[in-house]
């Protein structure tokens, strides 16, 4: 009897041998096979972009085509890849400080950042600045293929910019009247030298979020500078506001005054014309006959004017003290009764 006889190996491999495992046609694997690359196929070919996304399509690393957000297709199994752009989401990097947790209370880091925000101005002085850049993907072919590391280059880029604008104002410039022309022209700079550096950005703001004296012992006076400063700039624009409001209304108070007195005068003007030529034809008709025309003005204008009469009283001249209704138009009476007393001849 040999040892191998007793070896659990060997018993187990004469197990599997003598054992019937059941054997997978050929067609059916041949029809896996194919289900499985149909999935694949299908899954590399369709894609969908979102919207503020664009996809740069690449052939074998080259660049192809732009494709607009939507359900699109391209060549399967990594003959065409894409990359997905952001270019309607605003980006933002900080300068001197750190966002820990942003809401509606802004948690901010503890940690000081002085090799970004130190900065030595035009009058000798130094100044702690702190700013915000916030920026856009403009050009999604240079953003991936024009520069390597554009985020990178935009923050040298800004803080070189702000360096250089900050080096070209006091101080007092910088912490007060100067921040917006500041902030302007480091953006107009920014963006030049991103252009020049096919960066594929586009530079949207840049605020400066806060500007102090590096010494404890004169920023309590710098800001107080800064607070009375913008305290006049802020006088300043609603006094203009007051005056942008109230100079037109005076205007158009005025205008509307001149043309209601222009309209008057016209009017008047008219009325005094038509008067003048109504009464030329009656002067010539009285110059014909002065009697027959007085007479007929006369009877006209009691026409116009007992109307309106109510009650019509004749006074008798031989007694001063009686009165005789002669017409009361109110009741309709013609000719009421004579008071009692010296009747009239």
């Amino acid at each position: 009897m040999r040892d191998d006889d007793n070896d659990p190996i060997q018993e187990l491999l004469r197990n599997l041998n003598t054992s019937r495992i059941p054997r997978i046609p050929s067609r059916a694997i041949l029809i896996g096979l194919l289900v499985l690359i149909g999935v694949i196929v299908v899954w590399t070919t369709f894609y969908t972009v979102e919207a503020d996304e664009v996809a740069v399509v690449q052939r074998f690393g080259r660049y192809v085509r732009r494709e607009a957000p939507g359900l699109h297709s391209r060549l399967p199994l990594g003959l065409e890849t894409v990359r997905k752009v952001k270019v309607q989401r605003v980006w933002k990097t900080e300068f001197g400080f750190r966002t820990e947790e942003p809401g509606v209370r802004t948690r901010f880091s503890p940690q000081a950042f002085p090799e970004e925000a130190l900065m030595l101005t035009g009058d000798l002085n130094v100044g702690d600045v702190k700013w915000i850049v916030q920026y856009r993907i403009a050009d999604p072919e240079q953003y991936l293929f024009g520069n390597r590391e554009a985020e990178r280059t935009l923050r040298d880029v800004a803080q070189i910019v702000m360096r250089t604008v900050v080096g070209d104002h006091t101080v007092t410039e910088v912490l007060t009247e100067r921040r917006m022309e500041i902030a302007h022209a480091v953006q107009r700079k920014m963006q030049d030298l991103l252009q020049l550096y096919a960066t594929g950005l586009r530079v949207d703001t840049v605020n400066l979020q806060n500007v102090t004296p590096p010494s404890d012992a004169v920023k309590r006076a710098f800001n107080e500078v800064n607070e009375a400063q913008q305290e006049k700039e802020r006088k300043i624009n609603e006094a203009l506001q007051a005056y942008n409001q109230e100079i037109p209304n005076a205007r158009g108070e005025a205008e509307r005054t001149l043309a209601q007195a222009a309209g008057y005068a016209i009017q008047r003007v008219n009325t005094a014309k038509g008067d003048a030529g109504r009464f030329t034809p009656l002067l010539s008709e009285y110059q014909k006959a002065p009697g027959v025309t007085r007479r007929r003005l006369y009877l006209e204008t009691m026409r116009d004017i007992l109307p309106a009469v109510q009650q019509v009283f004749v006074f008798d001249s031989h007694q001063p003290a009686s009165l005789l209704p002669f017409l009361d138009l109110q009741r309709g009476n013609p000719l009421p009764t004579a008071p009692t007393g010296k009747e009239k001849p």
